[in-house]
């Protein structure tokens, strides 16, 4: 049985467990290119970072919302270098915390804290109605996520905590930059631009902002976002927040339910294929057209390039005849006689394991010989 993602190409932006990722996407076939877009800057010589601690210690707020786990751990093992980690813990232990989903739970748990609320669906918004009555005149503390300094993940959330009436003290507990250009993250923008993948996986805002940045000064940046709002190239993010900057840009994107890197992965794996397989049936067989293969039965047969443009544009007018014109023009580098038409042809033929798949029209072109039930159904 094939693997789901046979013949599908997707991109990995991630820093953190990009290997990961990976791994489960080409445990499922998919052939996978990773170049992280961002790097984590270290905090220990963040002055701006140990100023808010103190202040946090010497006033301790009312309230503390944990977003994420990674940087809640950070930020103690930094203050821990400072010689304040006792003194940061403490001074938590006397406010009302809130914790963005189990894993922020259990950061704050091992730290010897605990929770006086998590939401079931780690949403912004759930924390927002839960703190609502509470805010006027309260103060907040809020551990954010991470940002390239471009890229602020939660404004809005803080600005509606200030509008309920609180004082916010906001914590970036960790923070990123992007790469370096000139490296494989460069080759890796430029080809998203070029439509070279069907996805392009992200785990964080801070990675889509650097993407957008690069393509920026790369040059390239209109041709990357007619890709992303393409049905050629699918983004998806694992959750929300991570989408937000491409959402402000009208490009479409999908995410788990859970903001989870696994539930990112399986979602990869159920929806890539449902989004970029055009499946018909032709001449007795089942037949799946992915991007750089194509399934024949369950069985994948690889296809030449000049095959596959040769199978889109029949699978494109399933049924209908395509003319020897039409063909040429689909083919790579736009052949320049019929003869390329009928050798592209023959040796998709071959390749396909039966002749019978593609019926030759004498003097107009070839057409796919869809089955009758199926070539009622396209009309």
């Amino acid at each position: 049985m094939t693997a789901s993602l046979s013949g599908y190409r997707i991109a990995v932006t991630s820093a953190r467990r990009a290997e990961e990722l990976c791994a489960m996407l080409q445990r499922h076939g998919a052939t996978v290119c990773a170049a992280p877009a961002i790097a984590k800057i270290d905090l220990t010589d963040d002055e701006e970072l140990r100023w808010r601690t103190r202040v946090l210690i010497q006033k301790p707020p009312d309230f503390l919302v944990v977003t994420t786990a990674i940087g809640f751990r950070g930020w103690i093992a930094t203050a821990e270098g400072w010689g304040l980690a006792d003194d940061l813990i403490a001074a938590l232990s006397t406010c009302r915390i809130v914790a963005r989903g189990p894993k922020a739970v259990g950061a704050l748990h091992a730290a010897g804290l605990s929770e006086e609320w998590s939401p079931e669906s780690e949403s912004s918004a759930a924390i927002l109605g839960y703190l609502r009555d509470d805010l006027a005149g309260s103060r907040i503390a809020v551990q954010l996520h991470g940002t390239t300094g471009e890229w602020d993940p939660e404004p809005e959330l803080l600005n509606q905590f200030r509008d309920a009436g609180a004082e916010v003290l906001s914590i970036p507990v960790y923070r990123w930059r992007a790469v370096r250009p000139g490296g494989a993250f460069d080759q890796l923008t430029y080809q998203i631009a070029q439509r070279k993948f069907d996805a392009v996986s992200f785990t964080s805002a801070a990675a889509v902002m650097a993407l957008l940045t690069r393509a920026a000064d790369l040059g390239i940046s209109d041709e990357l976002v007619r890709a992303l709002r393409s049905d050629d190239v699918h983004a998806m993010c694992v959750g929300p927040v991570t989408a937000r900057p491409l959402t402000l840009l009208d490009i479409p994107c999908s995410a788990p339910k859970r903001m989870r890197l696994g539930s990112l992965a399986r979602h990869i794996i159920d929806e890539l294929p449902r989004l970029r397989t055009r499946t018909v049936h032709a001449a007795g067989h089942l037949i799946e057209v992915r991007s750089s293969c194509v399934i024949v039965d369950g069985v994948s047969k690889p296809v030449s390039p000049a095959g596959m443009a040769t199978l889109r544009a029949l699978v494109h007018q399933p049924g209908r005849v395509v003319s020897r014109e039409t063909l040429m023009e689909a083919l790579p580098g736009n052949a320049a006689s019929s003869h390329a038409v009928d050798t592209a042809v023959l040796r998709l033929r071959t390749t396909l394991g039966d002749k019978n798949i593609v019926a030759t029209v004498v003097k107009r072109g070839y057409r796919l010989a869809v089955d009758q039930a199926e070539l009622a159904e396209y009309g």
